[in-house]
């Protein structure tokens, strides 16, 4: 029965990736639709019990007159049919209610409604754009993810139940003791009012407090999770009283938003008790009055003051849910300011896929500069053959990393053209495109995840025989059959902790060209592919990468001129532009800038890029 209930709704559903709406109730409305039905009967269910829950109270103010009133011979013969129909209600009906609303709230709902919101949100922030972790903490952007998710549920299911079911209880209320006195309305519209004046007063600024709060979460999370991540920068320098300040100040933000919402909860709970004690005292003394100019019965009385005790219960509950609601109100508009962004890249509507039969790459007139005015690349041209192996050179800041990421297309173009085998590749979707291009980046970053799957990352379907084998060609079995984690997994099955943190710098980068060796792109980017190899293991690997290189159209970046100098052609560029082109011998013989650099080098690295005149 539970499992038919928790099947309700597919958390995982595969729906579109549109970008979010940036409206509140359109954000809301956005990821609620699939569950909308299930709110609807949340809701429906509600009310009924609210409209039961007062028909019993008024069976009790009825009970009292006929026990004042009846005879205690025949009191069961004269009122069992109505006897015989609460008891149906209390033994049978409620229960029923109750059953079926439990059912589809916390079955149908709870668990699986913030997960579908979790899940759709997760899969349209693997898509944003590079930029957009750039400029945040990953931390904080998992954080308002899981946050939102909760906050959209709290604020929905509030709404669907909670105030559909005070509102139907209040008014039937008002109806039962209006058919009692209509001077019994009096106390109970007079509380109603006092209480939408606290609500006024308190909620908003509860909700503009909770607002920050989420937000002095989020960024105090980012702060800790930064650290932890760093945490081997965090110990080279010695900083942990530095970190430990850095962590105080974002902690001491978020206790300063806690001590507002804590001042704001205590005058709000005065205030609450205080038109509660009025409520029950004029209900009390109007019961007295009436009751002596005998307009009122006894029961009509138990009737009215059971109904004061029970809004006197249900006020505080109220105010909370509804504080609870407009908090989550903040949380969710913190977190749609992070996941409602356009992505900076998108897919074009007519997107198709990338043939790549050849590996030409052009670079037709392109210009970037990183949103500014000018800097970056300007006006460059350069055509790399298909199987051509090209080395970029340059000093640090020259343009180098960035025309990689263009022709990755972590940026979108500001001007010209990039071309794969004469397809536009701001015309092909991102997916296709990066699917043909293998890259080994200088700073390699693996998985939390097993050895087997960070190198067959590239290959899903790749067998255990094809991942040691690529492990083999990059000298990566030297080390892998001796790893272990702490959940005692071995070799090939040992996890490698967030970033690969457990593993050196060289053995990253092994794992990494083992990866791009099993994925045997078309295209293939090596940045600073063996920096983190010393000289020995760098010899042992150059013949694999020759083998990884075969047939294929290659751009290889280096510091260090001596690993590219036998590519077939180098391209040396100087603050965006391509300044030289040539072989090596070729661009000796020219005493250029390559020269230059080729007779500056120390230990195999170039000088820092020179100030801009």
């Amino acid at each position: 029965m539970f499992e038919r209930f928790e099947n309700l709704i597919d958390p995982f559903e595969r729906t579109g990736l549109d970008v979010p709406p940036k409206g509140f109730i359109a954000f809301c409305w956005y990821y609620t639709k699939p569950a909308w039905k299930i709110l609807a009967g949340v809701a429906a269910l509600g009310a009924l019990v609210a409209v039961i829950e007062v028909t019993i109270f008024t069976f009790l103010g009825d009970l009292v007159n006929w026990l004042e009133k009846g005879d205690r011979e025949t009191f069961l013969a004269d009122n069992w049919p109505a006897l015989a129909g609460m008891a149906a209600v209390l033994l049978v009906l409620r229960p029923l209610l109750e059953t079926a609303w439990q059912l589809l709230f916390h079955q149908g709902l709870m668990g699986t409604y913030p997960m579908s919101i979790r899940w759709r949100v997760h899969r349209y922030l693997l898509r944003q754009s590079i930029s957009f972790y750039q400029n945040d903490f990953a931390g904080r952007i998992a954080n308002k993810l899981m946050q939102t998710a909760l906050g959209v549920r709290e604020v929905v299911t509030r709404i669907a139940d909670i105030l559909v079911y005070v509102a139907v209880y209040f008014t039937a209320a008002v109806f039962v003791v209006a058919s009692a006195n209509l001077w019994f309305v009096v106390p109970f519209l007079t509380w109603l009012a006092a209480y939408l004046a606290v609500i006024r007063v308190f909620i908003p600024k509860l909700r503009d407090v909770s607002k920050e709060q989420a937000d002095a979460r989020s960024l105090m999370t980012g702060h800790v999770v930064d650290a932890y991540t760093n945490i081997s920068t965090v110990k080279l320098f010695s900083h942990a009283d530095r970190e430990e300040a850095y962590a105080r100040s974002s902690m001491t933000a978020f206790l300063t938003t806690v001590f507002g919402q804590m001042r704001l909860v205590t005058l709000l709970n005065i205030a609450l008790t205080s038109i509660n004690m009025l409520l029950l005292f004029a209900t009390g003394t109007l019961s007295i009055v009436l009751w002596q100019t005998g307009t009122v019965s006894t029961g009509d009385i138990a009737i009215a003051v059971a109904l004061v005790l029970r809004l006197q219960g249900m006020s505080h509950w109220i105010l909370w849910e509804l504080a609870g609601l407009f908090e989550n109100v903040g949380t969710v508009q913190d977190g749609i300011s992070t996941i409602s962004r356009e992505r900076d890249v998108r897919d074009a509507v007519d997107a198709t896929d990338l043939a790549v039969p050849r590996g030409e790459i052009r670079f037709e007139n392109i210009r970037f500069h990183y949103g500014k005015e000018a800097g970056v690349i300007e006006g460059l041209d350069l055509t790399i053959r298909p199987g051509e192996k090209i080395g970029l050179i340059g000093r640090s800041g020259a343009g180098k990393s960035t025309l990689v990421n263009l022709l990755l297309r972590f940026y979108d173009l500001e001007g010209g053209r990039i071309l794969i085998d004469g397809q536009d590749i701001a015309g092909v979707r991102q997916d296709a495109l990066r699917e043909n291009v293998g890259v080994v980046t200088q700073d390699t970053s693996l998985l939390h995840r097993s050895i087997f799957e960070n190198v067959a990352y590239g290959r899903p379907e790749a067998s255990r025989e094809a991942v040691k084998t690529a492990l083999e060609k990059a000298h990566a079995l030297e080390f892998v059959p001796g790893l272990s984690d702490q959940a005692g997994r071995t070799g090939l099955d040992a996890h490698v902790g967030e970033r690969g943190v457990k593993l050196s710098g060289g053995q990253r980068q092994r794992i990494a060209i083992a990866r791009v060796l099993l994925k045997n792109a078309p295209i293939l980017i090596l940045d600073e592919a063996t920096s983190a190899l010393d000289s020995e293991v760098e010899v042992a690997i150059q013949e694999s990468l020759f083998d990884l290189m075969e047939g294929k159209t290659v751009i290889a970046i280096a510091h260090r001129l001596s690993t590219i100098a036998a590519m077939d052609r180098l391209i040396v560029m100087d603050r965006g532009r391509i300044i030289e082109e040539g072989t090596h011998e070729s661009l000796l013989e020219k005493k250029g800038l390559y020269a230059q650099l080729w007779s500056h080098q120390s230990g195999g690295f170039l000088a820092p890029v020179q100030a801009a005149e």
